[in-house]
């Protein structure tokens, strides 16, 4: 879609004079005004106004400039200055790995990847399309002689000039290899460049009854925006949803956004669920993992230590960046104070407060700026 923009919405600020203080200027003379004369103003307003007025002979103005953006450039200029914060982008977008893949056949190379089927299919046609000549001639001829017998008096002339044909080419027949190196076929393999590594984000979604419409809007608003920026600016990255009340459930972008699945909250499940999840299918040593977590911070209280100790031990120290946003307008919870633990042993780990949907977009500039080296 295409969307308008009024140049009103465009306003930037700039320095003018106060109207206080003592100032001396020179001011260029009229004909028309003296001192102490009233200037009416005009009736209907001169443009700009919103044209509420009665229609009038006097005043002109400018209609608001407006101009159309694409969705296109809207995100670009939505996600400018924005990125994955330490994200191996060396390795990512320019350091590659090869895996040898196969790549149809080849007529030389290591005996080992000798195909024989395939070899001995290319000796058969090159058989045929060699013979094939000879071998046909030679039924006629064969069959001409027969005849030729069959039917006295012989002409022993032709006989013998048909009988010379046949042995000759029964011999080029014959000359004809059964299998030639030219008939040989290898399978192909090539170095076929991958990347070297891949991002992954989580993204872990409280669905608890705790999270009430309004606030889920606003998790989903964050993610939305999330999945934007990440399929708009990377082309080699994953993401993994996970919903947890009681327990955590891995599912896919259809289910994360729109079931109304809800319950309890143990957000250690979440974070249990995770973990396993890396063990399993993201290898540190070739995937950039990070995590964006979204909650109202109401955890049930004896787990908000068990969230923590789970972030020491099997997520901080192979995550590149884990972001926790709280949506409350209330003071924090217990969640919020064992995550501040973490923040201060990992300095890869930020916390921000949503309140409304106006913060929402601002937070996410916060936690995805592009950091200077």
């Amino acid at each position: 879609r295409e969307g308008q923009y009024s140049a009103r919405d465009l306003s930037e600020p700039v320095f003018g004079h106060g109207p206080g203080g003592r100032r001396e200027a020179i001011h260029p003379g009229n004909r028309e005004f003296v001192t102490g004369d009233q200037i009416a103003r005009p009736p209907g307003g001169s443009g700009g106004g919103s044209g509420g007025g009665q229609a009038s002979n006097t005043g002109e103005g400018e209609d608001d400039f407006v101009f159309e953006l694409s969705r296109e450039e809207f995100l670009d200029l939505f996600f400018e200055d924005l990125e994955l914060p330490n994200l191996v982008r060396t390795q990512l977008a320019k350091a590659t790995e090869f895996k040898s893949v196969r790549a149809g056949f080849t007529s030389d190379g290591n005996p080992g990847n000798l195909d024989i089927v395939r070899s001995l299919k290319g000796a058969m046609a090159r058989r045929m399309a060699l013979a094939g000549p000879y071998t046909r001639r030679l039924r006629e001829a064969e069959e001409e002689l027969q005849q030729l017998l069959a039917a006295p008096p012989v002409d022993e002339e032709r006989a013998k000039t048909l009988v010379e044909e046949i042995n000759h080419l029964r011999a080029r027949a014959r000359a004809v290899p059964f299998i030639d190196t030219f008939d040989l076929r290898y399978t192909n393999r090539i170095r076929q460049p991958q990347p070297s590594t891949q991002a992954v984000m989580f993204c872990v979604m409280d669905v608890s009854g705790s999270m009430d419409r309004a606030r889920k809007d606003l998790a989903k608003r964050f993610f939305t925006l999330l999945y934007l920026f990440l399929k708009r600016n990377y082309e080699k990255i994953e993401v993994v949803f996970i919903r947890h009340h009681t327990v955590a459930k891995e599912v896919d972008e259809q289910e994360f956004f729109y079931s109304r699945e809800t319950g309890g909250t143990v957000v250690s499940s979440a974070l249990q669920l995770m973990g396993e999840i890396i063990t399993e299918r993201y290898p540190i040593s070739s995937w950039n993992i990070y995590v964006a977590q979204a909650s109202d911070g109401d955890n049930w209280h004896h787990d908000s230590p068990s969230c923590r100790d789970l972030l020491f031990q099997r997520i901080m120290p192979f995550v590149r960046y884990y972001a926790y946003i709280e949506i409350t307008p209330d003071r924090h919870q217990s969640l919020w104070e064992a995550y501040e633990e973490v923040k201060a042993a990992h300095p890869h780990f930020a916390m921000r407060q949503i309140d409304g949907p106006a913060d929402i977009y601002p937070v996410f500039r916060d936690l995805f700026r592009r950091r200077t080296a």
